[in-house]
This record gives structure tokens, C-alpha cells and sequence, in this order.
């Protein structure tokens, strides 16, 4: 499954869980900034550095998206299996 569909999957995984993502340019902040998830006023998000690589932007997604309760949504076996790995580090 080519990378920007995986991402694409993710992203939908995240809306069906009620999580919201946003990709922001934090270069003209002057402050060191993280990709991650967060909690801002009371909903979860994951903030993404826009200018991240595709692969780190799965990785921050994925890795927040393991530690959420999923079962009951259906996901690709690509998608499924990436999520489990991140669910195990």
C-alpha cells in the first residue's frame, strides 16, 4: 500500500475516533515544537509539523492511534498491522 494511502487511512481512523489532526508550520515559531497527540480545550488532536517526510508523519500518527481503544473500527490489514507494531514499541 503506497505511503499517502496508509496516511490517508489514518487520518480517517483518527476522525472515526473522534480525534482531530492538524498539520501546522511550526518553523516560524521560534520555539522547538513536537509532533504528537495533545489535549486542547478538552479535545484530543494530533498535531503534525507540516514539514515532517511523509514516513515521520505515519510514524506520529500511528504511534498515537495505538494507544487508543480501535477494535471496533474496521482497518486495513496494512493500516491494522501498522498500528500493532506501534502498539508493541
Amino acid at each position: 500500500m503506497k505511503p499517502e494511502k496508509i496516511y490517508q487511512e489514518l487520518k480517517e481512523l483518527a476522525e472515526k475516533l473522534g480525534v482531530g489532526v492538524e498539520e501546522h508550520n511550526f518553523r516560524n515559531t521560534g520555539v522547538r515544537v513536537k509532533s504528537g497527540s495533545c489535549i486542547v480545550h478538552g479535545k484530543h488532536l494530533i498535531i503534525i509539523d507540516k514539514h515532517r517526510p511523509l514516513a515521520k508523519k505515519i510514524s506520529v500518527l500511528a504511534s498515537a492511534l495505538a494507544k487508543l481503544p480501535h477494535d471496533t473500527v474496521y482497518l486495513v490489514p496494512a493500516v491494522r498491522d501498522l498500528i500493532a507494531k506501534y502498539a508493541e514499541e
